[in-house]
């Protein structure tokens, strides 16, 4: 896609317009949200209400890159490595990171841990995600579904087994067991 039909987009869950390099903190935890969902594309020297490019300035794009680099190699965890490259558009610059779904989440911030730092995208915003999504995103790096789960703490006596027990009596062969 190009540049401007990227900037006619609203901001959602894999887009992000910044006038300015956010605070290393909101830098983080929108690289981590992404990492954790779907991935996604943050523009930084596009003021997003109402939508213009403001730009960077073109001999600060070096050190803005190693600036970025150094935020989320220091502040996420596991290791994200995005795509950071300069776009020129209609004479002004801007820094374009691109950051994939990661292939190990939960993602977080290094410093409060992975229970008070991993942060999720929900609409065009990061939240901080609780036990449960921390869970789901663990059954994915694992690539198992909740379904799946083993429970160990259930007692026997609470699990019904007829279900089972009319599939026996159909006489269903399954790989060569009956079922």
């Amino acid at each position: 896609m190009k540049i401007d039909e990227i900037l006619q987009l609203t901001e959602g869950r894999r887009l992000e317009f910044k006038k300015t390099l956010p605070s290393k903190a909101d830098l983080a935890k929108t690289v981590i949200a992404f990492a954790n969902d779907a991935g996604g594309e943050l523009f930084i020297g596009v003021c997003d209400t109402p939508r213009t490019i403001v730009g960077l300035p073109e001999d600060r794009l070096v050190a803005l890159e190693e600036q970025i680099s150094n935020i989320i190699f220091t502040r996420c965890y596991p290791t994200i490595i995005p795509d950071i490259s300069f776009v020129t558009y209609e004479d002004k610059h801007i820094i374009k990171i691109s950051v994939f779904r990661g292939s190990t989440p939960p993602y977080f911030l290094k410093k409060p841990g992975k229970n008070n730092g991993t942060f999720i995208r929900v609409g065009s915003t990061n939240r901080k995600a609780d036990h449960t999504i921390i869970e789901e995103l663990e059954r994915k790096k694992r690539n198992v579904s909740f379904d799946a789960e083993p429970v160990f703490d259930k007692p026997i006596q609470d699990l019904d087994f007829a279900g089972f027990k009319s599939v026996e009596r159909s006489g269903l062969v399954v790989s060569g067991s009956v079922y």
